[in-house]
């Protein structure tokens, strides 16, 4: 008779293989999440640390409070830079029916409508240098297209950029022709996620044209509206490089805005006051904070109601 063979116990899983459905999607994101902290959040914090204290960059930083805060309300470039970023987020967000109405027109079935896509792509593959170099020559008082084709008609030239109260629209309307493009590619890919079948329905209801849009077509973009407007009020409120290229803050220091400011007064020959650039940036990042939340909240109650 032969004796039974020892049964031995199962092997005890190690503490990631109990845990892998839950600990694997974190490992993935880990890496993300380091880079966003370090890159990010890190940086945050340091701009609100330091925008209480007057700091060259170099030396010994000294803790004031406040106090940049406090003098940034009586500061008159800071309100000129202000107003001009509001007149940058009212113009900008033309942007977003420009995007929407291209789109639409793109989304049809037209002869060479693949060489009007391209035409309407292109700007946004191109640098904000280039497009702050091509409408500076555009906007030349005399050699300039615009002046050409106005002196056509027989209007006297005009100095876009170099009239303080003409100078920030200019430079509003180059900004624009890059971000309707961002913006019409956000709504070419919303639109090929549009449900036929609802359109169809809609039809057999009896609505068309604008009522098919406004009741069928645009509810069904609600996600790319939200990152369109989330997009365009950020690229308001960062724009720097085209002022940079284009004015470099002028006429007359009127066209500045927030972040042009910052920059002036903490990296520049005009003081390297690193705690009130500091000030100036964390205002900045609570104005954006503000719009985003505000857009973020709308959403959910929406989502809440249904």
């Amino acid at each position: 008779m032969t004796s039974a063979a020892p049964q031995t116990a199962p092997a005890r899983r190690s503490w990631y293989k109990r845990n892998e459905i839950a600990v694997t999607p974190w490992l993935f994101l880990a890496p993300a999440m380091l880079f966003f902290a370090f890159y990010v959040v890190w940086p945050i914090y340091q701009s609100i640390t330091i925008s209480f204290y007057e700091w060259d960059g170099l030396g010994e930083a000294r803790f004031i409070g406040a106090g940049n805060y406090i003098e940034l309300m009586d500061d008159s470039a800071f309100e000129v830079s202000l107003w001009n970023n509001l007149k940058w987020l009212l113009f900008y967000l033309l942007a977003i029916p420009g995007g929407l109405f291209i789109a639409l027109f793109l989304n049809q079935t037209v002869t060479g409508i693949r060489l009007y896509k391209s035409l309407f792509f292109f700007p946004f593959v191109i640098s904000q240098v280039v497009v702050g170099l091509v409408f500076s020559w555009f906007y030349l008082p005399n050699e300039g297209l615009l002046n050409s084709a106005l002196g056509l008609i027989g209007i006297d030239p005009i100095n876009v950029l170099g009239d303080p109260s003409l100078a920030t629209y200019g430079i509003i309307a180059a900004g624009l022709w890059p971000q309707t493009a961002y913006c019409m590619i956000l709504y070419l890919t919303g639109l090929n996620a549009v449900d036929p079948e609802q359109i169809e329905a809609g039809r057999l209801d009896g609505a068309k044209g604008w009522k098919m849009l406004w009741y069928i077509i645009i509810p069904q973009l609600k996600p790319a509206t939200f990152i369109a407007f989330v997009v365009t009020i950020i690229g308001a409120l960062r724009s720097f490089d085209l002022i940079s290229i284009m004015t470099n803050g002028g006429p007359f220091g009127q066209t500045r805005v927030l972040s042009f400011y910052m920059f002036e007064k903490a990296l520049s020959e005009y003081g390297f006051r690193m705690g009130y650039g500091a000030a100036i940036a964390v205002i900045l990042f609570l104005i954006m904070l503000i719009f985003i939340a505000y857009f973020l909240w709308s959403m959910w109650a929406e989502e809440r109601a249904r």
